[in-house]
């Protein structure tokens, strides 16, 4: 009697309770841009990045300043100079 004894002990030890659902404040806040969004978007800043001339991220930084590599070509065009002009601050900044 005492093997059936200990066969339930066991398996009561195995059981866990169900873990609750927990709520992730960020998955409902942040949701994911369809694919179709974000292909627009990359394709628009490597349209800017190469009207701008493919500069290297020390150009970036000479013209904009430390964070300008981190910056998106809004930020960037919202600091005064869009991609258009690009070329032409950076040849003022190389003086």
């Amino acid at each position: 009697m005492a093997n059936k004894k200990t066969r339930k002990v066991r398996s009561a030890a195995k059981a866990r309770p169900k873990a609750k659902a927990r709520k992730n404040p960020k998955s409902a806040a942040t949701q994911p841009l369809p694919k179709s969004v974000v292909s627009q978007n990359r394709s628009e800043g490597l349209r800017l990045f190469k009207l701008a001339g493919r500069p290297t991220k020390e150009q970036f930084i000479r013209v904009y300043g430390e964070n300008g590599p981190k910056m998106t070509w809004d930020q960037r065009a919202a600091a005064g100079i869009p991609a258009e002009k690009f070329q032409v601050a950076l040849a003022k900044a190389g003086r």
